[in-house]
């Protein structure tokens, strides 16, 4: 059974940082490339982070350039996010995916909340 287990979010006051996990299970990890989603509530769910199956490429939309980090561990099925300098519109809920050619994955998802 193929699964994406996210952890790590949390309650942080802004400037402050968090480092997601999702950990997966069921499918041949290194031949997927990863991606992080969130979605705020009434908003549409946004890309947020992506990185090749080899992890030799990561890619960001401006609003997180500088501040989140993807990363892989293929030898033990993870994948990370850093989020650093975390602001209150960071607030979502983060979901991992998974995906080779038209097969995606999803994960749970993970709240992530930025307050003082």
């Amino acid at each position: 059974q193929v699964q994406l287990v996210e952890s790590g979010g949390g309650l942080v006051q802004p400037g402050g940082s968090l480092r997601l996990s999702c950990a997966a299970s069921g499918l041949t990890f290194s031949n997927y490339a990863m991606r992080w989603y969130r979605q705020a509530p009434g908003k549409e769910r946004e890309l947020v982070a992506s990185i090749t199956s080899a992890g030799d490429t990561a890619n960001y939309p401006d609003s997180v350039k500088g501040r989140f980090t993807i990363s892989r561990d293929n030898a033990k099925n993870t994948v990370y996010l850093q989020m650093n300098s975390l602001k209150p519109e960071d607030t979502a809920v983060y979901y991992c995916n998974a995906g080779r050619g038209l097969l995606r994955l999803w994960g749970q998802g993970t709240q992530v909340t930025v307050s003082s």
